[in-house]
């Protein structure tokens, strides 16, 4: 009984010593052993490990690709047209004892930090030494290279590897931003404008056409109707000398009817005129009482 009483302590002890003597290095991680702060070290491949307990330590790191954002960073082009751009880049740690010794207990934290600065700093060296124009046009993948290809170098202090960086926005500031919209927009305006003129110059000018042709096309009929008319009351005129010509005495007579018909109208029955005048001769009678 006091056998086992003595056994089960050492037991545990023994058992919490090499608990905490093991650790598991994971496919996705790459592992440090550090004795009082110095590597003594570096397990790289995935499986099951011994460190010495309370003396040694162990510390992780990512062994797969990360990805870093660069906050908004205000360049100026060689043609001073200032820009804001956003990148990100995608990185690994390759060498996690230079990691190490590069930034201490800070880990990825202070790396991160590191690498921005060096990410803004080659931004703003490759891109200060072209126009804005390069900037927004195709030439742009190429100095995107140019940027990871500078921040490799100064990266591999670091004990990491740069394999990719982007632009991810590159705008105006909000200043210029706002003038670039009111010239885009006075422009648009002069353009409309102009359009507005010449619209209304063809519109005057096929009103013009129009009325012109109106009056061209009246004056064409009015001319058209006249010769008709002058054609008609020739021919009525002709008509009418052949037949009267035929009994001057009748045509004589018809045309007194004629014109008693348009002298005796309703409220015109008074006329002055001489005993002796021929208006009415046919009214007359040879027959006296």
């Amino acid at each position: 009984m006091r056998k086992s009483s003595f056994l089960l302590p050492i037991i545990a002890v023994i058992g919490i010593a090499i608990y905490s003597a093991l650790f598991i290095v994971d496919e996705r991680e790459k592992a440090l052993v550090l004795q009082f702060g110095r590597v003594v070290d570096v397990k790289e491949e995935p499986g099951l490990y011994f460190k010495i307990p309370l003396i040694q330590e162990v510390v992780s790191y990512d062994d797969r690709i990360l990805s870093r954002e660069v906050g908004p960073l205000e360049i100026t082009p060689s043609d001073d047209r200032r820009l804001i751009v956003d990148a990100f880049a995608r990185y690994r740690i390759t060498d996690v004892v230079q990691f190490r010794q590069a930034v201490g207990p800070g880990g990825v934290a202070l790396a991160e930090q590191r690498l921005d600065n060096i990410l803004r700093s080659q931004t703003r060296e490759v891109l200060g030494k072209v126009t804005s124009n390069d900037i927004l046009s195709s030439d742009r993948a190429a100095l995107m290279l140019n940027i990871r290809n500078a921040a490799i170098t100064e990266a591999q202090g670091l004990g990491l590897e740069v394999i990719d960086v982007r632009l991810k926005r590159t705008d105006l500031p909000q200043a210029n931003l706002e003038a670039t919209f009111a010239r885009m927009r006075a422009e648009r305006e002069r353009e409309a404008a102009d359009e507005i003129a010449r619209g209304e110059e063809a519109a005057q000018r096929v009103r013009a056409q129009a009325d012109r042709t109106v009056v061209e096309l009246v004056s064409d009929a009015n001319r058209q109707s006249e010769i008709i008319r002058g054609e008609a009351d020739a021919k009525r005129n002709g008509i009418f000398a052949e037949a009267f010509g035929a009994d001057p005495e009748f045509f004589e007579f018809y045309r007194s009817l004629a014109a008693y018909r348009n002298s005796l109208l309703e409220g015109n029955s008074t006329m002055v005129m001489s005993p002796d005048s021929d208006f009415f001769n046919y009214l007359k009678s040879d027959t006296r009482e």
